[in-house]
């Protein structure tokens, strides 16, 4: 198994083979079991991790920071504004100081267009790690936490899962498509049938889509598109449901706000999870809008996950930095 991970990049989980995501599940896993028995794992005494959020955080933040923690290091919050980066400091001249200073560098940068540029600038001249805390077209913490989720709850061998996931109406703010992309990458590579189910508009980069088909066919496994939430809920083993922007069909927020409103229907509600097995499982990375895109009794029926889920973004995440830094 591959264990020599220092200083690589973490910037999208399709850049690291199967073996090395593995390394990466097996270290979440001890360093779960070693938090919850009390012990004490600084594997990271005397390391600095900079944070840089160009938007705001609830779990991505916490998460990291506390892990740092955990890891007996320290992580520093960082902003444009609160930088000479809102002073149009290069990527360059950020990353070869702060990589003097400390030991890695996480971004979160979900503009459409910019943000993973930005963050492949950085690399470019980093010496020490970049992981993408969430860019605009992918999520890969989360979609760690979301795989270690589910061998957790079906068992490490996940070949032969159905697993959807599907958009939903949710009329707040136009997301960014970087979660469900990291979805249909990642789960067909762990040897699930990935079924993705959106309303005609509201498409994934096609380069995105051809990649998963690839991994499927790679893999042995069936990819799937459908325009209909219920067949796409028709015995599956995870249905994973958020709303996500039309982004890749206009590049107009307001006219993406008009759109979703197309949609109201598009709700996961306990009728649709009973399309699936019995044993499914609802799984959203959070924040969901409650009553809107999730109904009450799903979000917090005996099928839902959504906190363990939440926790095991610390577990992956500490996981992430005990390997990767230098």
């Amino acid at each position: 198994m591959q264990t020599d991970l220092r200083g690589k990049h973490f910037i999208t989980l399709q850049e690291w083979t199967r073996e090395e995501i593995d390394t990466l599940l097996d270290i979440a896993y001890d360093l779960k079991r070693r938090k919850a028995l009390g012990e004490k794992h600084h594997i990271l005494e005397d390391k600095t991790f900079y944070m840089l959020f160009f938007e705001e955080s609830t779990r991505t933040r916490n998460a990291f920071e506390t892990g740092m923690t955990q890891l007996g290091g320290h992580a520093i919050y960082l902003t444009p504004k609160a930088t000479q980066i809102g002073h149009g400091e290069t990527p360059k001249d950020t990353v070869e100081v702060l990589g003097r200073f400390g030991n890695g560098i996480g971004i979160r940068n979900c503009t459409y267009k910019v943000g993973n540029a930005y963050m492949r600038e950085l690399a470019k001249h980093a010496k020490i790690p970049v992981i993408n805390m969430q860019c605009d077209l992918y999520h890969p913490t989360q979609a760690l936490a979301d795989i270690m989720t589910i061998q957790e709850k079906f068992g490490k061998n996940t070949r032969g899962l159905n697993f959807t996931i599907s958009w939903t109406y949710a009329p707040k703010y136009v997301r960014p498509l970087s979660m469900p992309q990291s979805l249909i990458l990642l789960m067909s590579r762990f040897g699930m049938n990935v079924t993705l189910a959106h309303p005609p508009e509201f498409h994934l980069l096609p380069d995105f889509v051809e990649q998963a088909k690839k991994n499927a066919d790679d893999n042995g496994v069936q990819f799937n598109v459908v325009n209909d939430m219920d067949e796409a809920c028709k015995d599956a083993d995870v249905i994973y449901a958020k709303s996500w922007g039309p982004i890749a069909y206009t590049g107009s927020d307001t006219e993406g706000a008009e759109l979703i409103d197309n949609y109201p229907n598009w709700v996961m509600d306990s009728r649709r999870m009973a399309l699936g097995h019995k044993d499914a499982i609802y799984m959203h990375c959070m924040p969901a809008d409650r009553g809107i895109e999730v109904t009450e009794e799903v979000m917090d029926g005996p099928q839902s996950v959504i906190y363990d889920e939440a926790e095991n973004r610390l577990h992956t995440i500490k996981a992430i930095l005990a390997a990767t830094l230098k």
